[in-house]
């Protein structure tokens, strides 16, 4: 019976509409630090509709403006861009008996973005975020029982090497090795890196990119789809670049 009522879906609130927003990650942080029995609010949405054009969609507009303490360098204004499309979803929760549950369906979907009076703040964060994020700890490995010196040539075997320099390199090529596995960034860390990388230059191949930030090549597509065009045809073909938006925040970045 157990096992039964751990599979059931409970649909009570399947009806129900409700949000979902993607956020910069020191926002969802900042939330996850506030005690699930907290009675704080975490943030505020307005909602402004344009009263002598209702009909046009622009003009309904979303902001947001962020509850609680004052954190340092983070924006406390927002703006919320909705889609207009996108596939339908709904939201499931899991309780620590393993019971699962549909909480609703999603009306609407945003991606939440500091207001342009927030963007330099915001752009301090993100510089000294990806500066810690840029430094390699390295650590040193000492083998025991190193048998490297059987790995050396004998004395009478020098000239043997060297006579068959030639015909070494008419050999086949090596077989490749294994793929190296690659550890996934934090997103929001590494959002900041290929900012940098396309301050650097306007466009990047795939592979490119997986040699300059040593990430795996789904995880770096997954990024770029949010945040980057992909160009099929033209001079560009086969290259990654930046959104209009973002595209426009870093020229007003180096504007500044």
């Amino acid at each position: 019976m157990d096992d039964d009522q751990n599979t059931n879906l409970e649909t009570a609130r399947a009806d129900r509409s409700v949000w979902l927003m993607k956020c910069p990650l020191v926002v969802a942080k900042s939330w996850q630090a506030i005690p699930p029995d907290s009675q704080q609010n975490l943030s505020k949405v307005v909602v402004s509709l344009d009263p002598l054009h209702p009909e046009d969609p622009s003009s309904l507009q979303f902001s947001m403006e962020m509850a609680g303490g004052e954190i340092a360098n983070v924006p406390k204004s927002y703006s919320l861009n909705m889609f207009k499309d996108f596939v339908p979803m709904c939201i499931f929760s899991e309780a620590n008996q393993g019971k699962v549950a549909m909480e609703g369906k999603v009306e609407h979907k945003f991606d939440m973005k500091p207001h342009n009076k927030n963007m330099e703040e915001y752009r301090k964060m993100c510089r000294e975020r990806t500066n810690k994020s840029m430094v390699k700890n390295r650590q040193i490995q000492v083998i025991d029982n190193d048998r490297g010196m059987h790995m050396r040539p004998m004395p009478g075997m020098i000239g043997l090497i060297s006579t068959n320099s030639k015909e070494k390199k008419k050999a086949s090529a090596p077989v490749k090795g294994p793929e190296v596995k690659r550890t996934r960034r934090d997103r929001g860390e590494l959002e900041d890196i290929m900012f940098k990388l396309f301050e650097r230059q306007p466009n990047w191949a795939l592979k490119q990119l997986v040699i300059e930030t040593d990430q795996p090549a789904q995880f770096l597509k997954e990024i770029l789809n949010d945040l980057c065009v992909y160009n099929k045809r033209g001079t560009n073909q086969g290259t990654y670049e930046l959104k209009p938006e973002y595209k426009k925040s870093i020229e007003d970045a180096d504007a500044e």
